[in-house]
């Protein structure tokens, strides 16, 4: 049997045209404002010169394939970073900040086409537009869209997405949910609470939002990655349980224990902690977790095989993990 390649779903791309795009736009100081108050002043010192650093790891293909090599890695699922989605963008704007995201994205994809995948954008603050979004993303050749936890006034469980869901299921495309941006604000604006705590909130909220509302129930088959191991839900995925079984309001929505759709969902391995990672594997599946680093972010990881080979899974699991599944869902005939 042929050993399955080593693939990483979670690595960004800047994307300097989309931000030349939206550059003086009306909106976009405001949205800056905001992201500068969620992290605080502490946070924004260290990220400016981190991502100056890791600038050209992001954009020039050849760099990042070097750094692939040296963490042997084969194959990256590549997401523009999420600095990229501008959900504050009016309709017309949105359209072009997507189209013009999924086109560069596929542009540096292309300098490798049998090691990149890549995903496009959806502005979901529009929802109207987020099954073209999906569709434009696949005519270029992408493999999906990536998306945040919400939008501005909007959750994933929003009615109105029911459409994105439905096409997403329909076409196979990967939906890789990455939030950006938490909103409990200023509460943690110190320490890089924005991202340590802010991030696994996110996700814990957007997922159990499609649980509980029967997003899942709706549209089974649904290929979501949820980036970061799915945050805080599936350690904690018991208190749900005990909600769901307890009370009628929390059991309304979905058909289900909300433990069982885990095994619905799809989730990267960076949880930077091994015995966190094998309680995901034992929750979900090993064959629901996939290698994730976060390329090329100082959140992420350099070493994603070292990592996953820390959690000490039996040799079936961990080669799953590191690469099988992954093929399964990138390189469908």
């Amino acid at each position: 049997m042929t050993t399955a390649p080593t693939v990483d779903v979670h690595a960004h791309v800047l994307l300097p045209e989309v931000e030349a795009l939206v550059a003086g736009l009306p909106g976009l100081a405001e949205a800056r404002a905001l992201d500068a108050r969620r992290n605080g002043p502490a946070a924004l010192t260290v990220n400016g010169p981190m991502v100056r650093e890791r600038v050209p790891r992001m954009t020039d293909p050849r760099l990042r394939l070097a750094a692939m090599d040296a963490q042997g890695v084969d194959v990256q699922l590549v997401s523009p970073s999420p600095s990229h989605y501008h959900y504050w963008a009016d309709e017309d704007t949105a359209t072009k900040v997507y189209r013009l995201a999924n086109e560069a994205t596929a542009a540096h994809c292309s300098a490798a086409p049998d090691r990149l995948r890549g995903l496009g954008l959806v502005p979901l603050q529009h929802p109207g537009q987020a099954v073209r979004a999906l569709d434009h993303a696949l005519e270029q050749g992408l493999a999906g869209v990536e998306i945040s936890s919400h939008a501005p006034g909007r959750e994933l469980s929003d009615p109105d997405y029911e459409p994105f869901w439905s096409r997403a299921r329909e076409t196979g495309a990967v939906v890789f949910l990455h939030p950006f941006g938490c909103t409990l604000d200023e509460r943690l604006d110190r320490w890089y609470l924005s991202n340590s705590v802010g991030q696994p909130v996110e996700n814990a909220v957007a997922l159990s939002h499609l649980v509980f509302s029967g997003v899942l129930d709706r549209h089974p088959g649904l290929t979501l990655i949820a980036a970061h191991g799915g945050g805080y839900l599936p350690t904690h995925i018991g208190r749900a349980d005990h909600a769901w079984t307890t009370r009628s309001d929390a059991g309304a929505g979905c058909a289900h224990l909300p433990s069982s759709y885990l095994k619905r969902l799809y989730f990267d391995s960076l949880v930077h902690d091994p015995h966190v990672l094998r309680e995901l594997v034992r929750v979900a599946g090993a064959d629901r977790v996939l290698l994730g680093s976060d390329f090329p972010f100082d959140m992420g990881t350099g070493d994603p095989v070292g990592a996953l080979r820390a959690a000490r899974l039996a040799d079936p699991d961990f080669h799953a993990v590191r690469g099988a599944n992954a093929v399964a869902l990138l390189f469908k005939e």
